[in-house]
């Protein structure tokens, strides 16, 4: 578990509880699912203590429950959001799917959606405390601690050294600085998991691309069925994902209108960060749905074309099959009368007759096969 108190523009790591609040600022909780269910009651009372409220029980439910899909919920002193996340999962293999000796191993899907943990992320925010709960190996929590600390670290840095941090960063240090609210914070957060998708779409593309060119190219016999199945359901299931945290996050927003601003225009100004801040991260889930549904439609008209290419190609195949039986038809007519068993038939006796007859059978062969070339039954298709 890590707490950090923030305060002025400052971060600071808390090695244990704090005892109360600090003046002009507020507190973040960040613990694993395993420590919140191992240390529940000691985290309810230290919220107690805080805020003067602690955790309702279904949400607590929420928070501990590992396939909850994205949802916002909220109460009279604190709201409730759970995120699911887009990550990279580190192990790349569970125990579960390790081949078994003997068995040979069924390839399923890109490896780079094997790799994708959708696993919740839950966040209660209070007014002065955030108390986030996430699995136990997110990246997320960490990266986004260090960005916190070394953004702290640089708001107390020398003004020109400030600057040159600045100059090297083209990103505005409004996004990369210390946020105001523990509202803001879950935004920053949140943001940072769908950010998270687009390292993984670079891969994923790649791979999809690469199918789609075997699909395509005739010279191939494709034969990953089971794995662009599996591929088309993942991604099925990462746009109903996208669509949970867009749900989400939308009512997390339209929850924003019914806030009670305090006086001041500050307290206006940061409500209005809030809700560009909620836009921005919708704007974000809307274009990782967007390039889902792009793959998604790639990948349905490859499928399509292929099909259709073999089903050009089994045309031409059954043309030119055609017009070689055409062509052999009246040859064996010719041959099937001349083999009748009758006494009296014209060349039958005669010394020149079969001569004559395979100079006429290969005349109308060739007559047949030109004729069939310059309509272009019996012409090559391009590959």
């Amino acid at each position: 578990m890590r707490i950090f108190s923030v305060s002025g523009g400052e971060v600071h790591t808390e090695p244990d509880w704090p005892e109360r609040l600090p003046e002009q600022g507020y507190v973040w909780i960040a613990c694993t699912r395993e420590q919140f269910q191992t240390d529940l009651s000691p985290i309810q009372n230290h919220l107690e203590r805080l805020t003067g409220q602690s955790l309702v029980d279904l949400h607590v439910s929420d928070l501990l429950n590992a396939q909850l899909p994205s949802r916002f919920d909220y109460s009279s002193h604190y709201d409730l959001v759970v995120f699911r996340r887009l990550a990279q999962r580190q192990d790349t293999a569970s125990p579960a799917d390790a081949p078994t000796p003997g068995r040979p191993t069924k390839r399923t899907g890109p490896p780079v959606l094997h790799r994708i943990d959708t696993s919740p992320v839950g966040m209660a925010v209070f007014d002065r405390v955030l108390l986030s709960v996430h699995p136990a190996d997110c990246a997320v929590r960490d990266a986004y601690a260090q960005r916190l600390l070394a953004s702290s670290a640089l708001s107390k840095s020398p003004p020109h050294a400030a600057v040159a941090t600045a100059a090297t960063d083209p990103r505005s240090t409004g996004a990369r600085g210390v946020p105001s609210s523990p509202a803001d914070m879950m935004l920053r957060i949140v943001s940072q998991m769908v950010d998270s998708y687009l390292d993984l779409r670079r891969e994923l593309s790649r791979q999809l691309d690469h199918w789609q060119a075997e699909l395509l190219n005739p010279r191939t016999r494709f034969n990953r069925w089971d794995a662009l199945l599996q591929a088309r359901l993942a991604l099925h299931q990462l746009e109903s994902l996208c669509d949970d945290q867009r749900t989400a996050l939308q009512g997390w927003t339209e929850s924003l209108d019914t806030w009670g601003l305090g006086p001041g225009s500050s307290a206006e100004r940061e409500h209005e960060l809030l809700k560009i801040r909620s836009r921005d991260v919708l704007e974000h889930i809307d274009r990782v749905v967007q390039h889902v549904r792009r793959l998604e439609h790639n990948t349905e008209t490859a499928v399509q074309m292929h099909f259709n290419v073999q089903g050009n190609r089994t045309n031409d195949i059954m043309r030119t099959l055609t017009a070689l039986t055409a062509i052999f038809l009246p040859l064996n007519l010719i041959a099937a009368v001349f083999g009748m068993n009758f006494e009296f038939m014209p060349w039958l006796h005669t010394a020149t007759g079969f001569w004559w007859t395979l100079g006429g059978m290969v005349t109308i062969a060739t007559t047949m096969g030109l004729v069939f070339w310059r309509k272009r039954y019996l012409a090559r298709t391009g590959d």
